[in-house]
C-alpha cells in the first residue's frame, strides 16, 4: 500500500524569523499519530539551513523547490542538487506550473533536472497539469500524458519507483477553484495507466501521485480518500501551521 504524502509548498513565502515562527507552529501541532502521513516542508532557499536545524529529530523530511542539473559552475542565481543535499534537503520540487509559466521551462529540461535529482539521491516530486484553456478545449489527457512521458524519459523503472508525480491543474493553483474528487481522480488513474505502459503495472502500483491544486482543509479528505490520489502538493494553505496539519491529517 502506498504511504500517503503531504508536501508544503512556501513559494516565495516567509524568511528566516517567519521560517522559524511556521516551523515550530506544525511542530506544536504534529504529534506520532501523524507519523503514518509522510510530511515534507519545502521553503525558500535562504530558510533551508535554519528549517533543516530545526527539523532535525521530528521525522518531518525538508525538501527544495526547485535545483539546476549541474553539481557547479558558472550558473549564476542557480542551485544544485550538492548544495540541497548539504542543507539536508531529501526532495527536490520539478517543473513546478509556475516555472513552466514564467521561466518557460520544457518537459525536456524538467527531464534533465529530474534524471540528476535521482543520481545525486534527491527525490524529485515531478508537476504536471493543464491548463483552463487546454481543460476546455478537452485535452487534459493529451497535455498530461505529453508531459509525464517528456519528464520521464529515460529515466528506467526502478528509478520511476522512486519519484513523486504532482498533478496539479493550473486552473486550480492559487485561484480557489479546485478540480472534484472525481476529476482529479479521473488525471491520476491516467498517469497511473500510462506508467503501467510505459513501464509496468508493478512499477505503477508503487508511483505515489500527489494532488496540488487549491488543496484546503476543507476538500482534503474527500481529494486524498479517492484510490489513486497518494497526498497532495500544497500551496497557500501550507503557510498556516493548523490549515497544514489539519491536511496531514485527512490523509490518516
Amino acid at each position: 500500500m502506498r504511504q500517503k504524502i503531504i508536501a508544503g509548498n512556501w513559494k516565495m513565502n516567509k524568511d528566516i524569523n517567519e521560517t522559524v515562527e511556521l516551523i515550530d507552529g506544525v511542530k506544536s501541532l504534529y504529534s506520532t499519530n501523524l507519523h503514518s502521513v509522510k510530511v515534507i516542508v519545502c521553503p525558500p532557499f535562504p530558510s533551508l539551513n535554519v528549517a533543516n536545524e530545526l527539523l532535525r529529530g521530528t521525522g518531518i523530511e525538508l525538501g527544495a523547490q526547485n535545483m539546476y542539473h549541474e553539481n557547479e559552475g558558472a550558473y549564476t542565481g542557480e542551485v544544485s542538487p550538492k548544495m540541497l543535499k548539504a542543507v539536508g534537503c531529501r526532495y527536490v520540487i520539478i517543473g513546478h506550473s509556475e516555472r513552466r509559466q514564467y521561466f518557460k521551462e520544457t518537459d525536456d529540461f524538467i527531464n534533465r533536472k529530474a534524471r540528476k535529482a535521482l543520481t545525486e539521491g534527491l527525490i524529485p516530486i515531478i508537476c504536471v497539469g493543464e491548463t483552463l484553456q487546454e481543460r476546455e478545449q478537452n485535452i487534459t489527457h493529451q497535455v498530461v500524458t505529453t508531459q509525464v512521458e517528456g519528464c520521464l524519459q529515460n529515466i528506467p523503472g526502478e528509478n520511476v519507483e522512486k519519484v513523486i508525480i504532482a498533478y496539479e491543474p493550473v486552473w486550480a493553483i492559487g485561484t480557489g477553484k479546485n478540480a472534484t474528487p472525481e476529476q482529479a481522480q479521473e488525471v491520476h488513474a491516467l498517469i497511473r495507466s500510462l506508467l503501467s505502459k510505459l513501464y509496468s503495472p508493478d512499477v505503477a502500483s508503487k508511483v505515489t501521485i500527489q494532488y496540488g491544486g487549491s488543496v484546503k482543509p476543507e476538500n482534503a479528505k474527500d481529494l486524498l480518500h479517492q484510490p489513486d490520489i497518494d497526498g497532495a502538493l500544497v500551496g497557500g494553505a501550507c503557510l498556516k501551521a493548523d490549515s497544514f496539519i489539519a491536511i496531514v491529517k485527512a490523509a490518516l
